[in-house]
């Protein structure tokens, strides 16, 4: 770069043009006026090319400022642009779920009517029967209800002589009474349960072992409610359940007693209920 001159040494060689001579003290306070100069001009470039360093840096920082706020408005642009789309998906899917908790409750709502309708039915048939069948409550009968469901359980000697499978006099009277009620319900399924005590079977012909002999029971019950007293088959059914399901654990006599037993079970027919939770 062209150096500039300070002004002192510009009056400096004007003097010696001139030829103007100078005192030595003139001189001497020119050259210092120079040296004076000089120096604040050189300070005054040091500045200047600092103050150049600095802007320069200034433009670069700005330039990195604007990319980066460029970057963070077309991030905040997207997010923006993400917010309002979860905003209307969530809005979408909450009202799906809100619908679908109405649809949820309704349902409930629904299930539990026709089950409060089978606890009534259930009550209203255990006091039915409790009543018909009142003179036998000493003689070993029981009703009952577990799970929506009338149990009837009969003690065996209510209904059969030791060890036999057919049906005494006593047993028909406790049926025809029991009958009485069914044939007056006829949304009635009915399950006739023939259970046995844990002894072993001996000496009983073709019955072979509690298995049998709570089957064939549970069917000689089925038989006579079917053919002596027009309960319809379709809605009765017989098993045996051997001596797998006692009343009570134990041997003694009094617990064998009460674990021989046909149990009739009796049930709404629930077709509304299943079709409704299909």
């Amino acid at each position: 770069m062209q150096k500039i001159y300070p002004f002192g040494i510009l009056i400096f060689i004007i003097s010696l043009s001139s030829c103007v001579v100078l005192s030595p003290k003139k001189y001497n306070a020119l050259l210092a006026q120079k040296d004076s100069l000089s120096l604040g001009w050189e300070s005054s470039r040091a500045s200047f090319e600092s103050l150049q360093d600095e802007a320069g840096r200034l433009r670069a920082d700005t330039s990195r400022m604007n990319n980066r706020l460029a970057e963070l408005e077309s991030k905040l642009t997207g997010l923006d642009a993400n917010y309002a789309s979860l905003r209307s998906n969530s809005s979408t899917e909450i009202n799906k779920l809100a619908d679908d908790l109405r649809k949820r409750e309704a349902r409930l709502t629904e299930v539990e009517e026709i089950l409060r309708k089978r606890d009534e039915a259930a009550n209203a048939l255990k006091n039915k029967l409790s009543d018909a069948l009142l003179g036998f409550k000493q003689s070993g009968l029981s009703v009952d209800i577990k799970n929506g469901k009338v149990y009837v359980s009969l003690t065996d000697k209510l209904l059969f002589a030791s060890a036999s499978i057919i049906i005494d006099e006593k047993g028909k009277q406790v049926l025809q009474e029991l009958a009485k009620v069914l044939k007056t319900q006829p949304e009635i399924n009915i399950s006739v349960e023939g259970h046995t005590d844990n002894q072993r079977v001996v000496n009983l012909g073709q019955i072979k072992d509690n298995w049998d002999l709570s089957v064939l029971r549970a069917t000689s019950v089925v038989r006579y409610l079917t053919d002596d007293q027009k309960i319809e088959y379709n809605r009765i059914t017989a098993t045996g359940k051997g001596e797998f399901q006692p009343l009570a654990p134990g041997n003694s006599a009094e617990v064998r007693s009460r674990n021989r037993r046909i149990e009739i079970v009796l049930s709404p027919k629930l077709d509304e209920l299943y079709n409704l939770i299909k």
